[in-house]
């Protein structure tokens, strides 16, 4: 049985609006007729891209997350914060910036919510193929600590299935590749709508 329910917003406040995210508290109609406080971190987006050489092997980085306190596998990736930039370009931009590589053909793979029980943040996930080297612009502290290494795509699964990757666009973003290469799913178009890109967070600075 679908829900019929609305659960329209009758009021909300600003907690803090920082440089990436911000955070607001929602009063929401419920189903009962009252009213609950629902706290939302609103994000810019992202973009991630599983860059798959003519060997099958993918680029990985090794990336210090504060929040978790260590390095983790990752994708080569980084936020939708360029004004008027489609998702594809900034794929684009990150792939070169990050690992110094560049792509001739380009899919996208899947739409990765991030964690939708509190914040907007979604991050599109890109196949890129066709693999060439180019200069590397390391932008920021971080990407220029971030190391890079290339591991064959069914070896990069199966780090995903012991645990040893534990991004959510990676995990996500390996699978689908997996499925795709095989044959077993389609892709879509590297500038398929995009339906769930956050927008919100992005406007406040146009205000």
């Amino acid at each position: 049985m679908t829900g019929r329910h609305e659960f329209s917003t009758v009021s909300s406040r600003d907690v803090h609006v920082g440089r990436v995210v911000a955070l607001r508290v929602d009063e929401v109609v419920m189903p009962g007729g009252g009213t609950a406080k629902r706290e939302v971190v609103e994000h810019l987006g992202a973009v991630a891209v599983v860059a798959l050489d003519d060997d099958g092997a993918v680029t990985l980085i090794h990336q210090y997350r504060h929040p978790l306190g260590r390095r983790l596998w990752e994708l080569p990736a980084g936020l939708l914060d360029a004004a008027g930039e489609s998702p594809l370009s900034a794929a684009r931009r990150e792939l070169a910036e990050e690992v110094g590589l560049a792509a001739s053909t380009w899919e996208t793979l899947v739409d990765v919510a991030a964690s939708p029980g509190f914040t907007d943040e979604v991050v599109r996930v890109f196949l890129a193929r066709g693999l060439s080297v180019v200069d590397r612009d390391a932008q920021g502290e971080e990407e220029a600590d971030l190391e890079a290494e290339t591991f064959p795509l069914d070896e990069a699964v199966a780090m995903a299935l012991a645990g040893d990757i534990v991004n959510g666009a990676a995990v996500s973003g390996l699978l689908a590749a997996q499925a795709v290469v095989a044959g077993r799913a389609e892709s879509r178009p590297a500038d398929a709508p995009f339906g769930d890109r956050p927008t919100r967070f992005a406007r406040r600075s146009e205000g």
